[in-house]
């Protein structure tokens, strides 16, 4: 290797690393965004889980389709995926992809996908796609997700509705897991099994009032799992792109010292040379 080439590809990674600078500051900013929403948005998740655990451990499953598991429907489970649209998030969707390849019946599920990540990812492996939803804003579409997933359930075309996503925990870290938002279930903690639950009066009407809320419930869920699915997306891609920064940074050092070795080899040859010549020309 000779000095030009050297020099191409210490230019060449330079401006690779002023590419993959720009990305890390725009994820970071982007990345501060997300999880101050993710964050508000666990609140408002939290206190409506908390009402529906109230109102629910009071009412008859039967006021509700969404509190009853569908028996008598098709044997057939509808999984939303939320992938991302673009890559160099390192290893974000492929760690979603094994856990769905790990926990989900692909044969017998149909998918609704939010991102052209996954959408490629089910075509793949022979999965059912029934609605792509592949947009650079996807919270503007969780009331046509919700509209799907509700008409789905309730017209007994699917027993079980799962959301597959990467849950944001810290910057550091997203987990992918699945949730299954319908029917809908609750879990009561001891403390609150035993604590006793007042009396009180639902109004106008308690069958009006839990579709009401489940069905916000689902919605915000929906709505809650793809906030946190951006705001890991943009965690992911931020340390992804501070790694490639630094890796830039250790090939130009090392291309560096190996063009400076090559210039002193030269510069020692060509001394070498004049001194031969030179002793050459005084015998």
């Amino acid at each position: 290797m000779n000095i030009r080439e050297v020099r191409k590809k210490i230019k060449s990674s330079t401006n690779v690393k002023k590419i993959t600078k720009a990305l890390e500051m725009v994820s970071a900013i982007k990345m501060r965004k997300a999880q101050s929403e993710a964050i508000e948005a666990r609140v408002y998740q939290t206190n409506l889980e908390e009402i529906i655990k109230k109102v629910a451990a009071k009412a008859d499953p039967k006021l509700s389709l969404l509190l009853q598991t569908q028996k008598d429907a098709i044997d057939r489970t509808l999984s939303i995926v939320i992938s991302t649209n673009k890559g160099l998030c390192g290893s974000y969707n492929f760690n979603l992809y094994r856990f769905i390849i790990k926990n989900s019946q692909v044969k017998n599920s149909d998918f609704i996908v939010i991102g052209k990540k996954g959408g490629l990812f089910i075509n793949s492996i022979g999965g059912q796609v029934i609605a792509d939803f592949a947009d650079n804003q996807p919270l503007a579409n969780v009331s046509a997700i919700f509209q799907l997933v509700i008409d789905g359930f309730t017209k007994k075309k699917y027993n079980k509705v799962n959301v597959y996503y990467n849950k944001f925990i810290s910057t550091l870290k997203n987990e992918p897991i699945a949730e299954t938002i319908l029917p809908v279930t609750y879990k009561q903690e001891e403390s609150f099994i035993k604590e006793k639950i007042e009396e009180f009066l639902i109004e106008p009407d308690p069958r009006v009032l839990i579709n009401q809320l489940l069905n916000s419930y689902v919605e915000e869920k929906i709505r809650d799992c793809l906030i946190q699915a951006i705001a890991g997306e943009h965690s992911s891609r931020m340390i992804a792109m501070k790694n490639a920064t630094e890796n830039a940074n250790d090939v130009i050092y090392n291309l560096t010292l190996l063009r400076n070795k090559i210039r002193q080899e030269k510069i020692t040859y060509e001394l070498l040379d004049m001194m031969t010549a030179k002793e050459s020309v005084e015998s």
